[in-house]
């Protein structure tokens, strides 16, 4: 393998990274605060793509509108499921099944929503305009698109860490996960924060869905495809664990890269054998920070 292949299958890699940790961010956020695994946070991801495609290439409209877009309908979609069905189950840990059957539920519906507005043809959605070339790095030449997401997924993770460590309303994000009921003696409106928690956390899952539809194909079950190899990341980063997640998302991205190239027949399976060790081995997750025993 040469110096220029090797290059090209980890920009390739690191661009698959950046899609899973910004799926991921937001499912560790909302198990983070609201201890729900949201198993149709996939279905957000589904959702913004479909938007996307709406307003691109049916509508001819920027792409970037189309961008943003396709989070707010995410988002806005994510606060008005979080306001009448999952605040329900907040803290509810011990009772998984019951938050698998409600959100699992969600995907079955969001999925037979999108047959039935935009059918179960395989859509597509073209790369913006000044992003369509590419670049050479020492002759190494890559698509400009994937380093431009690369870029954008650098700075959704640093404005990420800034908000959520550095800003009032990211420490009574994280405090709202600790001590709700101290919260709401101190006045701090409990159940809205959960709500923009939520609403934050679809929104960047519907805007990936924008970011992804150029390099791969938009329809139904799209949700369910990503949020799979998403949970791994989460599982992997440990749960609940921010860096975790972005390290897990890179481990898993650059192992599906290299994997097709070499086993191409295997490699969807090396996600799973990886995430199997991990829970053998270490099932509080390969990222989680260690904790301190107390004698």
């Amino acid at each position: 393998m040469d110096l220029s292949f090797f290059f090209v299958q980890l920009i390739s890699g690191l661009t698959m990274a950046t899609f899973l940790f910004l799926i991921a961010s937001g499912l560790t956020l909302i198990f983070g605060v609201g201890k729900v695994f949201n198993f149709a946070h996939g279905s957000f991801f589904m959702l913004g793509a479909y938007v996307g495609y709406q307003m691109s290439s049916v509508w001819g409209q920027n792409f970037w509108l189309s961008l943003v877009a396709g989070g707010l309908f995410a988002g806005v979609l994510g606060m008005v499921a979080e306001f009448f069905f999952l605040r329900r189950i907040y803290g509810r840990a011990d009772e998984g099944g019951f938050q698998i059957l409600l959100t699992y539920s969600f995907i079955l519906i969001l999925d037979d929503l999108v047959k039935l507005v935009w059918g179960t043809e395989y859509k597509s959605l073209a790369k913006p305009e000044s992003l369509r070339g590419a670049l050479s790095f020492f002759g190494i030449v890559v698509p400009t698109y994937n380093v431009a997401v690369i870029g954008i997924g650098l700075f959704v993770v640093i404005a990420a860490w800034w908000l959520l460590n550095k800003t009032k309303a990211g420490r009574i994000a994280r405090a709202s996960a600790l001590d709700r009921e101290m919260l709401a003696v101190l006045g701090v409106n409990v159940p809205m924060t959960m709500t923009l928690v939520f609403g934050i956390a679809t929104a960047l899952s519907g805007m990936t869905g924008v970011l992804a539809a150029p390099l791969r194909s938009v329809t139904p079950g799209a949700g369910i495809e990503v949020i799979i190899d998403s949970l791994i990341v989460v599982v992997l980063g440990g749960l609940g664990n921010f860096w975790g997640a972005w390290l897990a998302a890179l481990l898993i991205g650059e192992v599906n890269s290299f994997a097709i190239v070499f086993v191409p027949k295997w490699a969807t399976l090396f996600s799973y054998l990886v995430m199997a060790l991990t829970l053998v081995f270490k099932p509080e997750g390969l990222f989680a920070p260690r904790k301190v025993r107390r004698v």
